[in-house]
């Protein structure tokens, strides 16, 4: 979960890579008009966002028992609720880090369709994973291997034996 330029598609790919899962990308399951709302510096209302929400989490559904990872910016709890409504057993990586290091980080980059003029938006709608949701809270300014390491010891200490090569039979 988290704002644009957090790192969620980095993290997530990094994570697929070491726990042996597949990795999506949730801003490819976009419809082309929640695209072109976006690329046109407007925030997404929920009549639009809903329906992608119920997607991912159809593709969490369908990756339970091959194991994925997908990055979704999920910024609201009722989002994250929703995939739950799918996945029950979603664990969150929740990536954390200042505005402005995240707005150096979007004005290093292009993306098809988000502008950085939105970040104060995803900011503002921003609420961040709770103790009671399964996840980790990870600082963005770590270096990417350490925050792999922290994310697989997270999800090691949820399941059995304590150790996490491949995550079988769980949505991660």
């Amino acid at each position: 979960m988290g704002v644009q330029g957090s790192g969620k598609s980095t993290i997530g790919e990094l994570l697929a890579e070491r726990i042996g899962a597949r990795f999506l990308d949730g801003d490819t399951l976009h419809p082309a008009a929640n695209k072109a709302v976006m690329a046109a510096g407007q925030a997404l209302q929920d009549v639009h966002r809903l329906p992608w929400l119920h997607e991912v989490g159809f593709q969490l559904a369908l990756g339970r028992e091959s194991g994925i990872v997908i990055a979704c910016s999920a910024l609201k709890r009722s989002y994250r609720d929703l995939l739950r409504s799918h996945a029950g057993d979603l664990f969150i990586v929740d990536p954390e880090g200042p505005i402005d290091v995240i707005a150096g980080r979007l004005r290093a980059r292009t993306h098809e369709f988000m502008p950085p003029a939105l970040l104060q938006s995803q900011y503002d709608t921003l609420q961040a994973r709770t103790d009671d949701e399964s996840g980790i809270t990870v600082d963005i300014v770590e270096p990417p291997g350490t925050i792999i390491e922290r994310i697989v010891a997270a999800l090691a200490a949820e399941t059995e034996g304590g150790e996490v090569d491949r995550v079988d039979n769980h949505t991660r």
